[in-house]
């Protein structure tokens, strides 16, 4: 899966696959092989923190 490189985009794709098809960050970063730490990261730029209770980006 190619990322979106602008962080709103970035935050809206992964929040609805959170939702939808994925019980957690983990599990969605191992579905599709994808680096946490980078998708942390970019999405902290914009203030935007996971929040593990909640499975999503808040």
């Amino acid at each position: 899966m190619t990322l979106p490189k602008d962080p709103v985009m970035l935050l809206s794709l992964i929040n609805t696959k959170l939702r939808d098809y994925n019980s957690s960050l983990d599990d969605f970063c191992k579905e599709y092989n994808l680096d946490k730490e980078y998708i942390t990261e970019k999405l902290s730029m914009i203030d935007y923190h996971y929040n593990e209770e909640r499975n999503q980006f808040i």
